[in-house]
């Protein structure tokens, strides 16, 4: 059974870095770019505004899901954070893990993570590695306009997901999360450290412009 399990958790990460680190970062940003658009396309069941003008960084992933008899998942994404003047440039994270129980078939799933605090922030740029639940808070985010003028702070990260087709918001207690330091060493052109990417000390690559501009709303 566990050779089974790594197998598939093999399987999907090796899935996630089939392509060179500077390719797979970009298109984690131009995918993370498409995520937050589609969960603002729908009011009524997106994020509300008040929460991402609010944030004080926004974490996105595109995780799969796959498994027959045991399960696993893997997936990449960025975080970014924000600045006295905009937003700074996007830094790589990935996630995965393994389950049991019969789940067969594959799924996609994305999530958006709003960070709310400066706590928060910082576990996305201070720790190589850390859960969420254990290292800081996370809970599932109020969701749609009848929410926004019942919002208040309730966790340092509200999470949020979108699967085919459904949005709603959901806990990611318990999900591990990795920077990629390859991938942002390609991205960035040298080496460099997600705390220097989110504090603003590197300037964000031409490929982020997207990205920067719908957040830019917020």
């Amino acid at each position: 059974m566990r050779a089974i399990i790594f197998l598939i958790v093999a399987t999907l990460l090796t899935a996630c870095s089939t392509t060179s680190p500077e390719v797979g970062m970009q298109q984690d940003v131009d995918q993370a770019t498409a995520i937050i658009q589609r969960f603002q396309e729908i009011p009524e069941k997106g994020i509300p505004p008040s929460v991402l003008k609010a944030a004080r960084g926004v974490a996105i992933l595109t995780v799969t899901k796959a498994g027959f008899i045991g399960s696993g998942r893997g997936g990449t994404g960025v975080v970014v954070a924000r600045l006295d003047k905009g937003w700074s440039g996007p830094s790589s994270i990935g996630t995965g893990g393994a389950g049991f129980g019969f789940q067969a078939g594959v799924e996609v799933t994305e999530f958006v993570m709003i960070l709310n605090t400066p706590a928060a922030v910082e576990a996305f740029s201070k720790q190589t590695n850390f859960t969420l639940g254990g290292n800081v808070g996370v809970s599932a985010g109020p969701v749609g306009r009848s929410a926004e003028a019942s919002v208040g702070l309730q966790s340092a990260i509200y999470s949020y997901s979108r699967s085919q087709g459904f949005f709603a918001g959901v806990s990611l207690e318990g999900t591990a999360i990795s920077v990629k330091d390859d991938y942002n060493q390609a991205y960035y052109g040298r080496a460099v450290t997600a705390q220097e990417i989110l504090s603003g000390k590197v300037q964000p690559p031409a490929g982020a412009r997207n990205l920067l501009s719908v957040l830019s709303k917020y």
